[in-house]
Parts: C-alpha cells; structure tokens; sequence
C-alpha cells in the first residue's frame, strides 16, 4: 500500500515541521527512557501515538492483533494479542504507562484492566465524545455532562469502557474524549474530503451558515498530548475537540493549503435537509443546528484539556499536510460516504441560492 511505503520517510517531517520542536523538547523530558505500552497503533491514531512516543525517547511495545503491515520509523517491540481473546503476551510484562487506542467495549477494557492492573502505573483510555446522551442545540457542554446510558452502540459501549476503566484503576487513570479526529492516515476519509474538494477548485457546496461553530483535532496533536498525559500520569477525564472556529474559517483554511480557484456557495441547513444530504457524511463538519439530539455536538468545552497540557496547530497546517498525504496515497484516503460531484452540482443547481 501506499500508506505503508510513506510511513518512515514522511513521519520526521510531520513531526519536526517548524514551531513544533519545543513540543517534542518537553516530550523528551517527561520520557527518561519511560516504558510506553501502545494498545492499536498501526491504524491511525495509534500510528501518530507510536511516532509521538519514538521520538519522545520512549522505549515503546506494540501490542495488536497483527492485521495491518505497517513500516515504522525506527524497530519497535511488538507483541501479538487479541482485545476480545488471548493477551497472554502481556503476563509477567511491567510499563509506566499505558495509552490504549483501541479499546471501544467494557469486555474489551476489562480484559486489559485485568491482563494490567498490577503491571502499569497509568492509563491513558481513547474515549469519545459520543458518550454523553445528547447535545442540545446552541448548548456548549464540558465534561461534566451527562453521560449516555446505553450500552449497545458506540456511544453506549465506550460509556461503559469508560466505567471499567474507572473501577479497575482509581487514581491511575486519564480518559480523553475526541470530537473529530483529523489528519494524515484518516482512514474514514472525513475532513480529507475538504482538502481534497476546494484544490479541486471550480464551484464548492459549503453547507450550514458560514459563522456556524465548527471544532476538529489533528491527530498528531492528540498522539503529543496523550503520550504526555501518560508520562506526567495526569488522572480525570478530558475533552480533545481542538480550537474552536468558524466552518467559514475552515473552508479558508482548507482553501489557503491548495493552489486551485474555488468559489463557495453556502447552502442552508433547510435546503440541505430537503436535498436528503447526510449530516455529518455527506458533507463532513455539518450538523443541522436544531438537531434535537446532535445541534450542539461541536460546542465541547477544550478548557480542562489545555490546562492540562493540549498544544494544537493551526487548521491551515493540517489541511495541507491532510492535502498532501492524500494526495499521494489516492483514493485510499477518501473512504467516507461523502456526496459525489454529481449529487453536489445537482444541490447546487436545484437547491442552492446563489
């Protein structure tokens, strides 16, 4: 794949870009040759944590079923296990701390709670923000909010990991919640599709009002924090939604990493509801505002996770680095059920007032 022959060249680059030195410098002195275990990382968050982790001084273990063959900057241990079966890879295996990137059932973190209780000194838990029971439309939220109920579904199943996490390991624990993940190696193809569609260039379907409040994350500043949250053994339970802005500010950003003419044409959310366009899929970043359930989702509060340490870049750089990456890698990087080019021009034509 593509993706796996970039990996090593691409990764210093990412993460030596210019303004970020100073990041990786506090990094390395919270490491101090640290034993960092990494639960996934060969997707996509897990890969930016892998790396983040490397070039902290981390004497970094893998531990994964094996599925993905991926190339890493430099040799790392990895051990073979599977999160709903055999983690006998783990036994008699002591780390100062754990970041788990893979984790999304109660039996999952169970099994890991169990297989480590007693060999790690901290968890870091990769949660989300789809566990709270609901967003209320204009309502900005912190990490205070009620918390779903349910157990089945993804939200459900992470709310309660969430509350594995906290019996098993009281006082050693961190639990981030993302909002939106972004960057290079996205493998759902979301926010690529913003990139990739303004360096298209020609007429651009930009939903929703243009001042309408948009969060995302990239994924390398998350990977930073996360190591970090692990090294300082921070506890409690933290939002990851990024720098909050406008959706207009992110179409510029997106707009100022390519070189084409774009023209946007912003379209309501009436309009788009008639159109029958998927909220949140068929065009990335938009939520209908008076959603009853999902109008506010992208109000998160990012207070107590700057606080305690989150460093973000600014959207124009990940927009080009997302642009670039995808650009070489194809269309592997546009896996989402975004609208096709046919289906916007026929919105643009019939549903859009220009």
């Amino acid at each position: 794949m593509a993706a796996k022959s970039i990996s090593a060249r691409m990764v210093l680059w990412w993460y030596w870009a210019a303004d970020y030195a100073q990041v990786f410098e506090s990094l390395v002195r919270d490491a101090a040759m640290k034993k960092l275990l990494i639960l996934g990382g060969t997707v996509f968050l897990g890969r930016h944590v892998l790396d983040a982790a490397l070039a902290a001084g981390c004497e970094v273990t893998l531990l994964n079923r094996g599925t993905h063959d991926v190339q890493f900057a430099q040799a790392v241990e990895q051990l073979r296990g599977d999160r709903d079966g055999d983690l006998s890879a783990l036994k008699g295996r002591a780390f100062d701390a754990v970041v788990d990137c893979s984790g999304y059932t109660p039996a999952q973190l169970q099994r890991s709670c169990d297989a480590l209780r007693d060999q790690v000194a901290h968890y870091v838990f990769v949660s989300t923000i789809s566990v709270y029971a609901r967003f209320a439309p204009g309502c900005a939220y912190d990490e205070t909010a009620d918390v779903t109920t349910a157990v089945d579904g993804y939200g459900g199943a992470k709310a309660r990991a969430e509350d594995v996490i906290a019996k098993a390991m009281p006082g050693r624990f961190a639990t981030v919640r993302p909002g939106l993940i972004v960057g290079p190696f996205d493998p759902s193809g979301r926010f690529t599709y913003w990139p990739s569609r303004l360096n298209r260039g020609g007429t651009v379907l930009a939903p929703g009002r243009p001042d309408r409040p948009v969060q995302f994350i990239d994924v390398r500043d998350l990977a930073q924090w996360c190591v970090h949250l692990a090294l300082q053994r921070t506890p409690g339970v933290f939002h990851a939604v990024g720098t909050s802005g406008s959706m207009a500010q992110a179409l510029q950003a997106c707009q100022s990493a390519s070189a084409s003419i774009a023209e946007l044409v912003w379209c309501d959310d009436a309009a788009l509801v008639r159109a029958q366009v998927a909220p949140w899929t068929g065009l990335p970043l938009w939520i209908p505002e008076a959603d009853p359930d999902f109008g506010g989702m992208l109000l998160g509060s990012g207070q107590r996770a700057v606080e305690a340490g989150l460093q973000t870049r600014p959207w124009g750089h990940t927009a080009r680095d997302t642009l670039a990456w995808a650009e070489e890698v194809g269309a592997a990087a546009h896996s989402a059920a975004a609208l096709t080019p046919e289906a916007e021009a026929h919105i643009l034509r019939n549903c859009c007032h220009t």
